[in-house]
């Protein structure tokens, strides 16, 4: 719902036959601009509703205040579920007008259909979110966590009465994020999906608190309905070497997982896919961190092989057990693929997920160089032909990577933040940005300078192919620019390439999909054999 202009100037009748220049456009909001949206109209987000038949729609909602975030970084929208008898809809929001300088709390509540009334359900300031109504519309089932100040924090599963009293925590200790919440039929508990080191899997929550793992594997699954008996659970599963297809889980015996589509069998048919392996390796501190080996069809360990190391963004988020065509693409072209989920990542906890708070990058790049130097050591990679690339949080750390070693024959930093001073202003998330760092750059730039990989690009003598979409609000193309100009600068050898019609990232249309690696491929293979032979670092 847009608000009305607020400032009104009287301008003249422009002359006869002439067109005055269109009206400067109004800012006023912190967050007037999103990726994939462009510029966005000052207001909030409000429910209607609309006939299943068809009609007008209703309002249910108003005023200064939103039904979900007023900037939705993920453009997930909101999230709300009906009572079974369709008299409130319990939503998350923030109904203040503090709603544009707030990108990570809400709360949850409850709106009366007739009215518009609304309830404020939570009591204690935080993440709250997802709201599941149970079937007999006496308990409203959600996750989040209280209010921090944390760059991470792992979401927990509560419980509390329609009515908003007794709110419990019923995922125990479990210190991993939820998500796909379904109750069960009786109302005695919930299934959840669980992203745990890499894998999906189905987990039962009683009310009381007791929890479960109802599957087990090494694959990714999502969980989209329970059937009413309580029998049967549809959702969606993908592993290494299989692509995404819709799965019947027989909830009275879990380990019984039914594939019910072949998508892509066809595509598939008869090609010889890369291996994956996954391992696990000791980093800086102590720290035990996993990742993912893809070799090419036909391996051979007495053979050497060219490495690409390619690194998620983020920086919170997961590499999992999914197919990936990229990487199986890379493998297939003779490339072993090396990814990891270094210290940032979701998956391993709350701790491990903000260790790199105030420090990003930090130690998650030690990480990465001992999972390089893990696979180095078994003997069958190239250490002349690395080559290593990552798009956004993956941008910035191998924007990172290439001004801390010279080991990397060539590099591919996509859609990268690469000064985090300028990086504030242009991005559509600057609180996230802020969220960074102890104080902010007009009281202390130091570390906002320090973090910036701009500020060590004296040291880079890596081949550096830059990717970026031109429409890209996330990290805004600038950021590219600037890193670009500094390189050409100083000689290094380095293209840009500005993806048109994309926002952030490069790949979100079938043609740039492939663009994307052909690129990269044609880059690194232009650079092969010509890395440094050795770990030569300079110095974190």
């Amino acid at each position: 719902v847009k608000k009305a202009p607020e400032w009104q100037i009287d301008m003249p009748k422009p002359p006869e036959g002439a067109k005055w220049t269109p009206a400067p456009r109004i800012v006023n909001d912190l967050h007037f601009r999103q990726d994939r949206r462009g510029f966005m109209e000052s207001g909030a987000r409000h429910l209607f509703t609309v006939s299943s038949e068809g009609g007008t729609e209703r309002q249910i909602t108003r005023g200064d205040w939103s039904v979900g975030a007023r900037f939705d970084a993920l453009d997930q929208g909101a999230s709300w579920d009906w009572t079974p008898d369709g008299t409130m809809m319990i939503v998350d929001g923030m109904p203040d007008s503090t709603l544009d300088k707030n990108y990570r709390n809400s709360n949850l509540y409850a709106v009366t259909v007739a009215t518009g009334a609304i309830r404020r359900l939570t009591t204690e300031e935080g993440a709250w979110t997802n709201p599941v109504v149970s079937p007999d519309g006496r308990r409203i089932a959600y996750s989040g966590y209280p209010a921090t100040t944390a760059s991470y924090r792992a979401a927990d599963l509560y419980v509390m009465n329609i009515g908003g009293t007794g709110a419990t925590r019923i995922s125990g200790t479990l210190d991993r994020d939820p998500g796909n919440v379904q109750w069960l039929p009786d109302g005695s508990g919930v299934y959840f999906t669980v992203g745990d080191s890499g894998t999906s899997n189905l987990y039962q929550a009683t009310v009381g608190g007791a929890v479960r793992a109802v599957t087990a594997g090494e694959h990714m699954l999502a969980v989209s309905s329970i059937s009413k008996n309580g029998a049967v659970a549809a959702g969606v599963r993908t592993a290494f070497q299989e692509p995404p297809d819709v799965v019947r889980i027989d909830l009275r015996r879990p380990a019984a997982i039914t594939k019910l589509t072949d998508v892509n069998g066809d595509m598939l048919r008869g090609v010889q896919l890369g291996e994956v392996e996954r391992i696990r390796y000791a980093s800086s501190g102590g720290a035990t961190v996993e990742g993912w080996v893809v070799k090419p069809p036909g391996f051979d360990p007495a053979k050497r092989y060219p490495l690409i190391l390619e690194i998620h963004g983020g920086p919170h988020g997961m590499y999992n057990v999914g197919f990936n065509w990229m990487f199986q693409n890379f493998a297939a072209a003779g490339f072993v693929v090396l990814y990891t989920n270094p210290r940032g990542s979701t998956g391993y906890g709350s701790a491990f997920g903000n260790a790199i708070e105030r420090a990003y990058p930090g130690v998650d790049y030690d990480d990465l160089i001992a999972g390089v130097d893990t696979v180095v050591g078994r003997g069958y990679i190239d250490t002349r032909s690395m080559f290593v690339g990552g798009c956004s949080g993956g941008g910035v750390l191998s924007s990172w990577v290439i001004g801390h070693t010279t080991r990397f024959a060539a590099a591919a930093v996509r859609c990268p933040v690469t000064n985090w001073l300028s990086f504030a202003g242009q991005t559509d998330v600057p609180l996230f940005t802020f969220n960074f760092f102890e104080k902010p750059f007009w009281e202390d730039p130091d570390r906002w300078l320090e973090q910036s990989s701009l500020m060590h690009v004296g040291k880079v003598t890596t081949p550096t192919l830059i990717m970026t979409g031109e429409l890209d609000l996330r990290t805004p193309i600038s950021q590219s620019d600037e890193y670009y100009v500094a390189l050409k600068m100083r000689g290094v050898p380095t293209s840009m390439l500005r993806f048109s019609g994309e926002y952030h990232g490069t790949g979100s249309k079938p043609s740039n999909f492939m663009r994307t690696q052909l690129y990269m491929m044609s880059w690194y293979q232009k650079y092969s054999g010509k890395g440094g032979d050795t770990a030569t670092e300079n110095g974190r």
